[in-house]
Order: C-alpha cells, then structure tokens, then sequence
C-alpha cells in the first residue's frame, strides 16, 4: 500500500484514496469530500491495484522468450524454478522505487486524548501484587503493577529499602485509568521487599487542572501474607485475585511510617505548662511501674533457658491505663522502658536482649530503630524470631 492508491473500507461502506500514514498501524484516507480519515491499515483493502504474483511474471517472461524478434518460437529449456527465480528477480524489481519512504518526522501524529470518567479528578493509586497462578499460592512467582485509578497522568518512582539507603526499582509515567506492570519477582526476594516507597506526581495533559501536591509514601511488606491465599482479594483492576497496598485514596495518602521528628519536637515542646504537667504524669506513672515490678508485673524481664531477656513493651503490659495519655505520652513512656533496660545491661557483651513492640503501624518499631542507630551505635540489632514472635519484635545484642 502507497500514496495514491484507491482503497476501500472493510467495517464500513466507503473509501478513498491514501495521502499517507501514521506510523506502521494506522493509514490516513482522503475521502470524497476531501476529509482525512486515520483509519486501521488492516481494516483497508486497495482495490484496482496491479498484479505482480510470481506465477503471472512466469508467464509473462516465457511469452517474451516466445515473441523474440528474429525468432519465430524459441525454446527455453531452463527448469520451472528458474524460470520462478528470475520471476522473483523481476518482481523485486517491479515494486523497487514503488513504495514512497515514510519520514516519521514529517509523519502526521494523532493520538487520541485519554479518556476521563466521572469521580476520576481525586487521585486514587495502588500497588498491587498479583500472583501468576492463583491456585498454586505456595510455589507460584507474583507481578507487580502500579494501578493509576484516576483521571490524571501519574510519573511516579518505586523504591525499596536496603538498609539505611534506597534502591531505585522502576520509575516511569502511568496514564489515566490504567495499570501499568512494573517486575516479576518470587518469594526468594520477598526479604528485599519488606520496605516500600513510592514517590509521585500528578498532571494533566492540554488542558488545565486543579493542582495536586507531590506524594511520598511508604509501608511494609508482610512475606508472610504471600504464603496465604486468603491475602489475595477480588477487585475491580484485575480478572485474578490480588493484594493491593493503598498509596493515595480520594485524595488521601497513606499515613507514613516514620516518625515525625519535627512535629514530635514541637509537641514535646509546646509549652511550659504541659511540660510540667507531662512530668508530673510520669512520675506517677514510674510510681506505678516500681509498684507493677514489685508485683511481679508481666513487664519484669524475662529470663529464658538460652539467657536471652525478653522485655514486653506494649503500653497494657506497662500501665494499669492509658486514660488521659495521648499518644505521644505513650511512646515516650515506652522509649523511656526500653533505654532503662539498655542501661541495666551496659556492659555485659554477648547479652541478647529482645523488645517486643507488636507490628501495628510501626512508629514504636521506628523509634527505637532510630534510637540504636544514633544513641547506640556500638550494639547491633536484627528482626527477633518470626516464629516466636511473629514481626513484631527487634533483637539487641550487647557490644
């Protein structure tokens, strides 16, 4: 197919002639009213075009053999695929300088805009894991995929944690209303993948649009649930079942992980007269902790056969009641527990010490984390046992 040709629609009545093409799909069709038409190059057909099939060049070239002047009948005893050879020379040379070459920068470019739909102009995005073979949970390997569930273009950047740095894993543009597959992994990598964040901005293209803040978020990756069939959940982005870690919901962000050390300065600073009284409150409440030690209170430690200390410190384990505390009041108590018991075992090298904080939302976990990196930086510290203590506690070794 070239400029010029007459060519006809195959969905449709109607037709025209070709002016050129966009791209390898798509050839544009002037119809009679002089209308350029984009149109699918597989859904067009030209008609009143030459024929140059090999056998109709075959026959062609033995007539001339025949006709040659000088000669009444000439014989060309050559073999058939000879003959078919020469046939397919000739046809090369037939269509060679038929075809007009393509300058993809004078192209005409046509892409239709993205579709929107009504609620869409809140951003809503997801990272969703989904496993390759649902009815094998236990062996089979997951897809990653950033879910874009909004009417704006999304140029977002996937990261993971390695330690005390990030690793780039994928960074590209998901546009409105759609998934976009980002890697394949297996449960041999799910260790590096425990710690997620995702940065994002969103835009729209050739038309205005209400500006939306830049988003960074993170949250953790359970390994466990991937052993679980239960964790993978019917939605509406994916025929299979999947599980889908919310980024930002109708405008809404995830909370993050971290610990705020600004507002946290400011709260624990805010003011004389709550600093006296925070005081006052924890002086009762070591008065209560003396009295829960000499009770036998659970929070005691707890020495087990391999002379590991095992200290709880969930706030129930800590405090008769948390009423009037806030929650700041409460990390502050725990954080307090946790260097007193540092403080008891200084010295004694070797001494495994293991702080069960529970998972929750991970800001007890982050703060003493944050603690043993710049207050203690000669102990060492890893995850306690899953079996034991599921994801919810930090072993400390004593340096």
């Amino acid at each position: 197919m070239k400029k010029g040709d007459k060519v006809r629609f195959l969905s449709e009545t109607g037709g025209g002639k070709v002016v050129g093409f966009q791209g390898k799909d798509i050839v544009l069709v002037e119809d009679e009213d002089g209308f350029e038409i984009p149109f699918p190059i597989n859904d067009v057909v030209v008609v009143g075009n030459e024929d140059y099939t090999t056998s109709k060049l075959v026959q062609a070239k033995a007539v001339a053999v025949e006709q040659k002047p000088g000669n009444a009948i000439i014989q060309d005893n050559r073999s058939i695929k000879s003959l078919m050879r020469e046939g397919q020379d000739e046809m090369a040379n037939a269509f060679d300088g038929r075809y007009d070459v393509i300058d993809d920068t004078k192209a005409v470019s046509y892409k239709a805009p993205a579709e929107e739909r009504k609620g869409g102009n809140t951003l809503s995005a997801y990272i969703a894991f989904v496993p390759v073979d649902i009815k094998e949970v236990t062996s089979t390997r997951f897809e990653t995929y950033f879910v874009n569930d909004s009417n704006y273009y999304m140029q977002f950047s996937y990261l993971a944690a390695e330690g005390n740095s990030w690793k780039l894993k994928y960074q590209g543009e998901a546009e409105p209303n759609t998934k976009l597959y980002i890697e394949e992994f297996g449960r041999e990598t799910l260790n590096d993948l425990t710690h997620i964040a995702i940065q994002l901005i969103a835009y729209k293209r050739e038309k205005s649009f209400i500006l939306k803040p830049s988003i960074a978020v993170q949250f953790r990756l359970d390994p466990v649930k991937f052993y679980k069939l239960h964790t993978f959940q019917d939605n509406p982005f994916f025929e299979s079942p999947a599980l889908l870690h919310d980024i930002i919901v109708n405008d809404v962000p995830v909370k993050p992980l971290v610990v705020d050390a600004k507002e946290l300065k400011h709260e624990m600073y805010a003011g004389a007269a709550q600093k006296i009284a925070a005081q006052a409150q924890a002086d009762g409440y070591v008065r209560r902790y003396e009295n829960k030690q000499k009770k036998g209170h659970p929070f005691q430690a707890k020495h087990r056969n391999d002379d590991i200390v095992v200290i709880d410190l969930h706030a129930d384990a800590l405090l008769d009641t948390t009423a009037g505390m806030s929650s700041l009041d409460i990390l502050n108590y725990q954080l307090t527990k946790f260097r007193e018991v540092l403080a008891e075992h200084e010295g004694k090298k070797g001494q495994k010490l293991v702080f069960i904080h529970g998972k929750g939302e991970g800001v007890l976990r982050n703060a003493i984390v944050n603690e043993l990196r710049y207050k203690y930086k000669k102990y060492t510290y890893q995850d306690a046992s899953f079996q034991e203590y599921g994801y919810g506690a930090t072993q400390v070794t004593i340096r």
